[in-house]
C-alpha cells in the first residue's frame, strides 16, 4: 500500500473504525494537554523540581489547543448523531479536556512568573 493511499484510509476513519479517528486523535492530544498542564502546574508550584514550569506551561497550551482543534474540525465535519459510531460523543468530550489542558499551561505559566523561576 503506498503512502497516499495510507492517508487516503486514515483520514476516512479505516483504520480505527467508521468515522472514530478524529474523535480519537482529538481525545489523546487533549488529554496529553491535561497531563502535561499538571505536571507543569505541580513544577510551578515548587513540589517538583525537574524542568521546567514556562517549558511545559507552553507545552499544554498548544498541545490542547491542538486538541481543541481536532475536536472542532472533527464535529464540523462528521455527519450524524451521537450513537451512530462517526466519533461525536469523543469529540465533545475532548474539548474540555483541551480547554483543561490550556488552563492548566496558563496557570504554570502565571505560577512560574509569580514565583520568579527563570524564563527559560
Amino acid at each position: 500500500m503506498s503512502t497516499s493511499a495510507a492517508l487516503m484510509v486514515a483520514a476516512e476513519g479505516g483504520l480505527i473504525g467508521a468515522g472514530r479517528t478524529g474523535a480519537n486523535l482529538a481525545l489523546g492530544a487533549g488529554l496529553l494537554g491535561l497531563v502535561i498542564g499538571r505536571l507543569a502546574s505541580t513544577r510551578a508550584g515548587g513540589r517538583i523540581s525537574t524542568g521546567s514550569a514556562r517549558t511545559g506551561g507552553m507545552s499544554a497550551i498548544a498541545v490542547g489547543m491542538a486538541g481543541m482543534a481536532l475536536a472542532v474540525l472533527h464535529l464540523a465535519t462528521s455527519s450524524g448523531g451521537p450513537g451512530t459510531g462517526n466519533g461525536l460523543v469523543g469529540a465533545v468530550v475532548a474539548l474540555p479536556l483541551g480547554l483543561s489542558g490550556v488552563l492548566l499551561g496558563r496557570r504554570a505559566l502565571t505560577r512560574a512568573v509569580g514565583a520568579g523561576q527563570p524564563m527559560g
